[in-house]
């Protein structure tokens, strides 16, 4: 697992429309990355959403939101579309980045084990480094929680 103050480990993803993607892309900008499991769940969604209700407060503080999850362009496409997503989701299907990430874990679901994508999200600072990681992300709150950081990370520059 990465950690605050390490470099953001880098990648290289199609977006829902095919566009290629790589961290370097978003140099000198704060990015939020954020892992979830799959497009159209419930808990993706109400993130998704909050992020999306919150989403003139992203823009003000000029924060760049990228989900990944490992879903195809065509799933990502559908989810935008479904509930008017005004940000970039990126298509992991190898999921090379979430292991890189070290998000794709052993899950347990009703005494299942299997592995799968475990909801966690990295605030990426316009250096490039981690300056948070959000473990065991709460959908409902996220968003929120991202804005709050990163004003009193702001403040302490």
């Amino acid at each position: 697992m990465l950690k605050v103050g390490q470099k953001a480990s880098v990648f290289n993803l199609p977006d829902q429309n095919g566009k290629t993607h790589q961290l370097k892309d978003y140099k000198n900008q704060w990015v939020l990355i954020y892992f979830y499991p799959k497009d159209d769940t419930p808990g993706c969604t109400k993130e998704a959403c909050g992020i999306r209700d919150a989403w003139a407060e992203f823009e003000k503080n000029k924060i760049i939101v990228l989900g990944v999850s490992k879903d195809n362009i065509l799933s990502h496409q559908k989810f935008i579309q479904k509930y008017h997503l005004p940000f970039t989701l990126l298509a992991n299907e190898t999921k090379s980045v979430l292991k890189k990430y070290g998000v794709w874990q052993k899950k347990n679901f009703m005494g299942r084990e299997y592995l799968g994508t475990v909801r966690t999200s990295f605030l990426i600072d316009p250096k490039g480094k981690i300056a948070k990681i959000y473990k065991s992300v709460k959908p409902e709150i996220h968003a929120q929680e991202v804005l709050a950081d990163l004003k009193q990370m702001k403040k302490a520059q």
